[in-house]
């Protein structure tokens, strides 16, 4: 694993506290051109209604900073929101791209939800499917990506000179790590990953993809690799043994996501809503009573 070395990029943050999700505009301040990471969907699952109102504020910043996308990044396939990214790209352009282990993804939740036959499972839907290590170019800019697995088998981590982008694989340090207990997830997988991650300069900031500001404090999403490794409350003192016991333990214990149904559906088609139906009007699925969900 090589980290970039190129110039520092600028970065511009959005919170959605609907969905405690953090996107972010990632620019090369010489060629203007950027990357959106982790957009959002607003999805009122109760009336079963999409909005834009978090897209656009993304819209409205790339317009004023005169930004040009190249890409619209996922870490993975999000079980807690919808992706912004089509939207984004009706608009603004650019590339919409995943890992490369999308299509165990697909695989796994296009048997749950019994997706129609013209579902592919090939990770078609996205117009790049990332490898580990690659180089993407944002610009003058080379950004590098990471295979960290763990919470999902297609998770990955983009590094750009001093920042590192984590998805979901860790959380502020007083709030911890990710859940492994979703289809293809693994804690040992996700120790291996956040070694990884943490192998890294400790001056490396890391950006967070979510935060649930415990005990009340304020909504943060930046910390380091120096003080994820000192303090981070699953990791600091741990050995890799009792991190996966306590991981394994926690995760038998937590509740399903609130929007974990609709947005892998949409999710695994690249931010896309399943196919409509002969009336016009597409649908998500609600599989009943099943195991593992």
């Amino acid at each position: 694993m090589t980290q970039s070395t190129t110039a520092t990029p600028n970065i511009t943050a959005f919170f959605d506290e609907a969905t405690f999700t953090v996107t972010y505009i990632v620019a090369d301040p010489h060629t203007k051109q950027c990357a959106v990471i982790d957009s959002v969907l607003d999805y009122d699952a109760n009336m079963g209604r999409t909005r834009t109102d978090s897209a656009d504020k993304v819209i409205e910043s790339i317009k004023s900073q005169g930004l040009t996308v190249a890409w619209l990044l996922e870490t993975h396939v999000h079980a807690d929101h919808l992706s912004g990214a089509p939207y984004i790209q009706k608009k603004m352009g650019g590339k919409i791209a995943i890992g490369d282990q999308i299509t165990q993804v697909q695989d796994i939740f296009g048997n749950l939800f019994n997706a129609e036959d013209g579902f592919s499972r090939n990770g078609s839907q996205f117009d790049h499917l990332i490898a580990a290590n690659e180089v993407l170019k944002i610009g003058d800019l080379s950004m590098q990506a990471l295979h960290t697995p763990g919470h999902t088998p297609a998770c990955m981590s983009f590094v750009i000179a001093d920042a590192c982008f984590v998805g979901d694989t860790l959380f502020m340090p007083d709030y911890g790590t990710a859940r492994c207990d979703f289809p293809g997830g693994d804690a040992t997988t996700l120790y291996e990953s956040m070694e990884t991650i943490l192998s890294l300069p400790d001056e490396t900031r890391l950006f967070m993809c979510h935060d649930y500001a415990p005990g009340g404090r304020e909504y943060l999403w930046e910390s380091t690799v120096a003080k994820t490794k000192a303090t981070n409350i699953h990791l600091a003192g741990q050995t890799k043994s009792q991190f996966i016991a306590m991981r394994e333990a926690r995760d038998a214990k937590l509740g399903t996501p609130r929007l974990l149904l609709p947005s892998v559906q949409v999710n695994m088609r690249a931010g896309h809503m399943p196919p409509a139906d002969d009336n016009g009007i597409a649908y998500i699925k609600i599989p009943v009573n099943q195991v593992g969900m």
